[in-house]
């Protein structure tokens, strides 16, 4: 099977460039907001238009796959991860920073079966990187291997994290709170490049030593986790377990040591799951 996981991801690397100059084309055309959750939850025509693309160019070459897509659940589609073969997509990863022009965006393009994660893609269709990783096969950027840093010390870290969309006051002095104790341990600094998938890749090139978000969903993270853990980095859960990718929280880290630095600084608390059944009216 291995073999045939390999034609899907090579289709899933030449539909996400085909994302990317939609995308590309829409920042000098039509960047129309409009909003999902609260007033900060921004979404575009072009998510919607970048997911239908995908998921409609799968379905014609792999008609028996199922999907996960942020467009699709915001619409009402179901958020359940099955064994079957599932693509797990965020067609803008970094929608404020698309409707900013801010130069952060990715498609990202997770495949799961049973359960696992087989393959991650992640294209910043800004800077034309294509992040790849296949499960026990290693990460790439545009064909070069990728290695997590070797920095052990936490003190010499640059640590990423974003703010999501959640502007609950608990929430907020929660992530603040957090984002203090980091600060104050000390390290380098802490940066934000506006995309979880982005900040994960970061991770896997080496350039950040961790990236942590509490908030964050399936599809922001699937692709980048295996690139993540194929490039020698660990993933853990905001409590120090085993990641969930449903929990909507993450440590993604070079390694335990510099991960459990961090997870012990951080306000920690539980969003609801992705794939939580609907409340009832």
């Amino acid at each position: 099977m291995a073999d045939a996981w390999q034609k899907v991801m090579d289709h899933a690397v030449a539909i996400a460039r085909k994302a990317g100059e939609v995308v590309r084309e829409a920042l000098s055309h039509d960047r129309s907001v409009m909003t999902k959750s609260s007033d900060v939850d921004l979404v575009t025509q072009t998510d919607q238009k970048v997911e239908r693309l995908i998921i409609q160019s799968v379905k014609e070459k792999f008609p028996t796959h199922r999907f996960i897509g942020e467009e699709s659940v915001a619409a009402g589609d179901t958020c359940v991860l099955t064994e079957d073969p599932t693509w797990i997509i965020d067609p803008i990863d970094g929608t404020t920073n698309f409707v900013h022009a801010f130069p952060f965006i990715a498609i990202s393009i997770g495949f799961s079966v049973n359960r696992q994660v087989e393959f991650g893609v992640v294209y910043s269709c800004l800077e034309d990187k294509m992040f790849t990783a296949r499960r026990g096969k290693g990460a790439f950027c545009n064909g070069e291997s990728l290695q997590v840093s070797e920095q052990t010390d936490v003190h010499r870290s640059i640590i990423a994290t974003e703010f999501g969309s959640n502007r609950d006051p608990e929430a907020v002095d929660r992530i603040f709170c957090s984002l203090n104790n980091i600060l104050s341990l000390p390290v380098h600094g802490v940066r934000g490049a506006g995309t979880a998938a982005i900040n994960m890749c970061l991770v896997a090139c080496g350039c950040i030593e961790a990236y942590y978000e509490i908030g964050i969903h399936v599809w922001d993270v699937a692709a980048g986790s295996l690139i993540v853990l194929e490039a020698g980095g660990v993933l853990m859960d905001i409590d120090g377990g085993d990641v969930d990718l449903m929990s909507r929280r993450i440590v993604a880290a070079n390694n335990r040591k510099i991960a459990e630095s961090i997870i012990n600084e951080i306000s920690a608390f539980s969003p609801t799951r992705d794939d939580a059944p609907p409340p009832d009216n």
